[in-house]
């Protein structure tokens, strides 16, 4: 196996101990060995910190952590940023999964065309991790202004070169701050698409019913606002957003039948 340095793989968990041990064995399962798969618990209720460290127990690459006090997604992934020692950093919420040859053929893919920061396709699964038929693709390359517009990469799906972005932080923003960070990635190296399925989003049933078009431009000012910008150019990028992510459902969302 072909050696591309440590992946360091932030998973941020709040009370998904009904999903954690796949997550987890996705992981375990990768055909690309060298990575830490850094648990930051943002003080879990469930049996999450004891699923856990049962199984880090047994393979020391997890390691596991949790917030003095709980403090949302935002700060618990800035937590685990912290943390990570690897040259690459790639992102696995807790309830979602990747496919075994996902870090290996990701790893490839930036090293040989020197890329700094990447992300793939995905399928969506329900709560039983059944397809629900959704395929998730984005477009080629983007840049600065393209983020800006859409977010085109799914969490699952990033992977950033540490050694050239550095380390990142976000604002405490309680919704779209995985958007927040692609920003902050962005400014630094341009995002590449892996033409290729290499993940599971899972769509809970909390998350079927979309939030209302107004909340969702509220949560766009307010991130375009939590990255530096004033009020104008704020409400000018939340406009270009709605636009981007019309565009994106349309032509990069393909919806499949389930055999």
């Amino acid at each position: 196996m072909q050696s591309y340095g440590k992946v360091s793989i932030i998973t941020p968990s709040y009370n998904c101990g009904r999903f954690l041990e796949e997550t987890i064995k996705s992981v375990i399962g990768q055909t690309y060995s060298d990575w830490e798969l850094l648990f930051q618990d943002d003080c879990s209720t469930d049996n999450t910190r004891s699923l856990v460290e049962y199984i880090s127990d047994k393979d020391s690459r997890i390691k596991y952590v949790c917030n003095p006090k709980n403090s949302g997604a935002a700060i618990t992934r800035n937590n685990a940023l912290k943390r990570a020692t690897g040259r690459w950093i790639a992102f696995l919420d807790s309830d979602d999964l990747w496919k075994p040859d996902k870090l290996e053929k990701q790893l490839k893919f930036m090293v040989e065309n020197g890329y700094h920061f990447s992300y793939h396709e995905y399928v969506e699964i329900d709560e039983d991790s059944k397809e629900i038929g959704v395929y998730v693709s984005g477009i080629r390359k983007v840049g600065k202004y393209g983020m800006y517009s859409c977010c085109w990469p799914g969490c699952l799906s990033v992977m950033y070169d540490a050694e050239v972005v550095g380390l990142i932080q976000i604002a405490d923003v309680k919704k779209n701050n995985d958007t927040a960070m692609w920003l902050k990635v962005v400014e630094k190296a341009k995002c590449h698409l892996l033409k290729e399925n290499l993940g599971f989003y899972r769509r809970r049933k909390g998350s079927i019913t979309p939030p209302s078009i107004i909340e969702r431009i509220k949560w766009h000012y307010k991130l375009f606002r939590s990255v530096g910008k004033g009020k104008i150019t704020a409400a000018f990028w939340m406009c270009m957003n709605i636009v981007g992510n019309t565009i994106k459902k349309i032509f990069f969302v393909r919806k499949y039948k389930i055999a």
